[in-house]
């Protein structure tokens, strides 16, 4: 590949200088680059290309609007956008086809983490994930992270929740720095996925065992990296107990991971936010979803948990026993848990390490839901689910390190 010489613009490019990274919106296949304005001139990267830095053949800025082009193999591509504040937003167009591009003005080491893009096919299209890799020569041990419920990213942070934790992505960061590698990904619908998001109606459970599968078997397939593990966080620990029985991986970690099949814990918080009359609908609901049986009426109240167009994916869910499901790992086991996790008690660990006598048990004192040391009110627990400076828990790292250590290093 030739880089052009004959790069133009018009006037000075203060106004936009600076590193900017986003994504061109091609249908099920969002393409993520990277576009570096200097005062006269720039360059762009597309890391799932493997290009780098190539050389723009000309910028022109005319505020609010810019344009930009590049030359590729005989092939002109062009941008033409208008700045607005910290975003650049407009239309990408090759070879006659048009697609809506974004841009999000950035730090030079925030867009250096969102480079590190890998992607893999899947039967609706085209995951994006996170590759974390340390120095050195490998081939290296890899991990694979599955992040938990709701609208949660590869950093596990929720959109549902105000303020970021990082917990994943300080987990990828220090499995790094020991020499094991990460791919962390959006769950399907968030973030650099949310294009595989679907109708809810026709989202499954078995479509984030799918994709964690898809992962594990990439990471097999790539000389880069040796055995492959899973780790699996909240709702992903059962994600990733059958997607590591699907793969044969070679470890599997859970961390506060439910230790019983998901009514059982919807009862067990329903009963202490509800009146008798909803508890009791909620009971009967239930009942019929894990029979396979939809229900059409539902109170008002319930909605959010029962509404029709999610039951579907309730069902699917609740054919899986978390206990029953580790029982049918061969390979090593490692169960963490918080002390002051409010969301997923330490008995449940407890419940799935007498389901595999073999597994591993490590309990963090004083660690919570976020893997963030908590303090033991309520309130201040919470707190640190949106206060992305604090460490990860002491204790957490050291024994996930050992257990690898052990197994697949």
């Amino acid at each position: 590949m030739e880089s052009s010489t004959n790069q133009k613009n018009t006037g000075s490019l203060e106004k936009i200088e600076g590193v900017w990274d986003g994504s061109i919106h091609i249908p099920n296949q969002p393409l993520p680059i990277i576009v570096t304005f200097n005062k006269n001139d720039g360059t762009i990267s597309i890391p799932i290309q493997g290009i780098s830095d190539y050389p723009l053949t000309s910028v022109n800025l005319n505020n609010p609007n810019v344009s930009f082009d590049m030359d590729i193999q005989g092939q002109r591509i062009t941008f033409d956008g208008k700045v607005d504040s910290e975003k650049i937003t407009g239309t990408f167009t090759q070879q006659g086809q048009s697609f809506p591009f974004e841009l999000t003005k950035g730090s030079e080491e925030e867009v250096k983490e969102d480079a590190n893009f890998v992607q893999v096919k899947l039967k609706d299209g085209t995951m994006l994930g996170q590759l974390e890799i340390p120095q050195g020569e490998g081939p290296f041990p890899l991990i694979v992270i599955i992040a938990g419920s709701g609208p949660t990213d590869g950093d596990g942070n929720s959109l549902a929740l105000p303020g970021k934790n990082n917990s994943l992505k300080m987990l990828a960061e220090n499995l790094a720095a020991e020499g094991v590698a990460s791919i962390r990904y959006d769950k399907r619908g968030v973030g650099k996925n949310s294009s595989l998001g679907g109708k809810e109606e026709e989202l499954r459970f078995d479509q984030y065992i799918d994709d964690a599968a898809a992962w594990v078997q990439f990471a097999k397939d790539d000389e880069r990296f040796s055995k492959v593990g899973i780790i699996g966080h909240s709702e992903g620990s059962l994600i990733g107990m059958v997607a590591a029985k699907k793969t044969e991986s070679d470890a599997f970690i859970s961390i506060a991971g439910a230790g019983r099949p998901i009514d059982q814990i919807l009862m067990e918080q329903l009963e202490t936010q509800l009146p008798a009359n909803l508890i009791e609908e909620s009971r009967i609901i239930l009942d019929k979803l894990k029979q396979g049986e939809q229900v059409p009426t539902v109170s008002q109240e319930l909605q959010s948990l029962f509404r029709p167009s999610v039951q579907p994916y309730m069902i699917s869910w609740l054919k899986y026993d978390p206990a029953e499901q580790l029982q049918k790992l061969n390979s090593p086991v490692l169960l963490v848990n918080g002390s002051l996790d409010i969301q997923v008690p330490i008995t449940d660990a407890q419940l799935l390490h007498n389901a595999k006598k073999e597994s591993e048990l490590l309990i963090i004192e004083k660690m919570n839901h976020v893997l963030k040391e908590a303090p033991e009110d309520r309130e201040g627990n919470i707190a640190t689910y949106s206060n992305p400076d604090l460490p990860l828990a002491e204790g957490l790292m050291d024994g996930i390190v050992d257990f690898l250590k052990k197994n697949i290093q």
